[in-house]
């Protein structure tokens, strides 16, 4: 939705939310910069109204005594605000920067919380990365709002307080023996011009801001994108664009960006036009009132030293308007940036989680049937899965077999409730999975996909996935993985970290280590469900059978799932299901699968045995 067609309501209600958000992320940031741009802005009318007093004092002939008595409060009122300003300054400079940080740990939690659907969505990882350019590139979205803040507070500030010490220039004294200018003046109607004077400069720095300092924000806006852009495809330089040559494209069109020297030109232009019309309409306003004032303060109306005041807080009250049109124009620029951010937070989560209990058995006993199952992924048009009819016990050890794509991983997707099925119903033990608590369910199974992910944490809390971790518990799941010898040789042991990422020490594990970590991983949770989802589909047939047999040995009486595209890997399980073109096509023993001669398993056996005949 653009700014054309949104109503005043809907911006004032995308702005309002957003400041709300940025209370809730970090209370202290925002407090602290409410009070100190409150503290910034009362300086200047004290300085102000102090001068003011001064300079009337004197003209008027006051005694030394009242002159050192109001130069004692001016200059310890200064140096107590300059002293106050200083440390709030420095309170506000520190909560900014963990306001930046919680920020970024904000959208983190969402991501974290967001439904397997989306997370997993292309459209919804642009739109992650989208947001994430726009802020770091652009300021865009939750950073303008709280750099716009100062502006829109200390512009109300101003207005507040250039009103209340404004009001009192258009009093008027008996002008009896008063002619000329000075008796005009002294009448209403010159008060009527100086206030029509003032709206005109107000109206007329409105439509600037609108004409000139919004297009230029608009426009600084599109190029700060297309950087971000250019910027991002550089930093994720590949492989492939050595390989094909593509370094120098590459280049050549970031220089067209980064070194548009035309348009940056054109942006300059547009901004030191609008500051001349600024400063041409301001001293033309600026004569009139320094006429106005002059002449009122020639007649007695007040003092000279309030000369002084009504032509800086009539400067003040023109600057608090425009300011307050600039920060509301700047805002409604960044709400597109806004629905974005929103949009991605406000993400649907109409997975339905109950709240039964799984049932705790002492016989591990678990049946887990899929009944009619029929699934297509959130907006594609072909079913990934038809007709599943499929039920299992604990204990069994079940391999998935079939080509890549035809839906062995989506299957175990289903199983552990990262998506609903389209169609049919996955009973555990005669139940709905639907109508168990989430978090109980899960905890069902231990999984190693095939993009598994280590983290630059410690060995123990890789194993783990947590900061609280039993250290037996982690090296007996290590040896048992196969990461024993090499654990031996680490000094620290699990206490060692992957990467350098946090310590520079940190160990580097090879592709295969990293495989026996995440299989230990998985026999850490201890989960009646163990789940290996072509972990070691880069190693060879050979290695990869090692690998699953040596986790078979571990499993004992769990329930073991292995899935793969190569059959040899699995023909020690008990039962194979063979998924072909979403659909489980067979299902039987190894010896009764090849055994078949018109079966997909006999052809795809057949066909892979060159690579794994012994």
């Amino acid at each position: 939705m653009t700014t054309e067609k949104r109503t005043l309501r809907e911006d004032l209600k995308l702005i309002l939310r957003g400041y709300k958000l940025l209370f809730n992320i970090c209370p202290a940031g925002m407090v602290w910069r409410t009070v100190n741009c409150i503290t910034q802005q009362i300086w200047p009318y004290f300085s102000l109204y102090m001068s003011a007093l001064i300079i009337n004092a004197m003209a008027a002939g006051a005694e030394l005594k009242e002159l050192l008595l109001l130069a004692a409060v001016t200059v310890f009122g200064m140096l107590f605000l300059n002293i106050s300003m200083h440390l709030i300054s420095r309170k506000a400079e520190e909560t900014e920067s963990i306001q930046w940080n919680l920020n970024e740990l904000y959208l983190l939690k969402v991501q974290c919380k967001m439904q397997y659907k989306h997370f997993e969505d292309p459209k919804t990882a642009l739109l992650r990365q989208t947001i994430r350019n726009h802020s770091n590139y652009g300021g865009h979205g939750l950073p303008k709002l709280y750099w716009t803040y100062w502006e829109l507070l200390s512009s109300a500030i101003n207005l507040i307080f250039s009103l209340s010490l404004t009001a009192s220039m258009f009093r008027m004294v008996d002008g009896a023996g008063l002619t000329g200018f000075p008796a005009f003046a002294n009448s209403p109607w010159s008060g009527l011009l100086i206030l029509g004077v003032i709206l005109g400069n107000v109206l007329f720095q409105l439509w600037r801001i609108k004409k000139f300092d919004l297009k230029t924000t608009e426009e600084w806006g599109d190029f700060n994108t297309r950087f971000a852009h250019s910027n991002a495809f550089m930093h994720g330089e590949k492989p492939d664009v050595k390989v094909f040559g593509a370094v120098g494209f590459t280049l050549s069109r970031s220089e067209k960006v980064l070194a548009d020297r035309g348009y940056i030109r054109k942006l300059f232009k547009i901004g030191t036009t609008g500051n001349l019309l600024f400063h041409s309409v301001a001293a033309v306003m600026n004569l009139c009132l320094a006429l106005y004032v002059g002449a009122k303060a020639f007649i007695g109306v007040f003092g000279i030293g309030d000369f002084v005041l009504y032509l800086g807080t009539v400067e003040k009250f023109v600057g608090a308007v425009s300011g307050l049109g600039t920060a509301w124009g700047i805002l409604r620029i960044n709400n597109e940036y806004l629905e974005e951010l929103f949009g991605y937070i406000d993400l649907p989560d109409d997975m339905y989680k109950g709240t039964l209990s799984v049932e705790k058995r002492d016989d591990n006993r678990f049946e887990i049937e899929f009944r009619d199952v029929s699934f297509k992924y959130p907006g594609a048009e072909e079913y990934a899965l038809r007709h599943i009819n499929f039920k299992f016990r604990l204990g069994e050890r079940l391999a998935f077999v079939g080509m890549n794509g035809s839906g062995k991983t989506t299957f175990i997707k289903l199983l552990c409730r990262l998506y609903d099925p389209t169609e049919g119903t996955i009973l555990l033990n005669g139940i709905d999975i639907s109508r168990y608590d989430y978090d109980q369910y899960l905890s069902l199974f231990s999984v190693v996909f095939q993009d598994f992910h280590l983290f630059a944490f410690s060995l123990g809390e890789n194993v783990a996935a947590s900061e609280d971790y039993d250290p037996a518990r982690v090296r007996e799941a290590l040896e048992k993985a196969g990461f024993g010898s090499r654990l031996e040789e680490l000094e620290k042991g699990t206490e060692t970290y992957l990467g350098r990422g946090y310590d520079e020490s940190g160990i580097d594990v090879s592709g295969g280590e990293a495989q026996k970590i995440a299989l230990a991983r998985a026999l850490y949770k201890d989960a009646p469900f163990f789940i290996l989802d072509e972990p070691t589909a880069a190693l060879d047939p050979i290695a990869e059978a090692e690998v699953y047999n040596r986790f078979d040995t571990v499993a004992g009486d769990k329930t073991a799932v292995f899935i793969s595209h190569r059959l040899s890997s699995c023909k020690f399980c008990h039962n194979i299901a063979v998924f072909h073109e979403g659909e489980m096509i067979q299902y039987g023993s190894h010896d009764d699968l090849v055994a078949d001669e018109n079966g997909q398993y006999h052809k795809l056996w057949h066909a892979q045995a060159q690579y794994y005949t012994e």
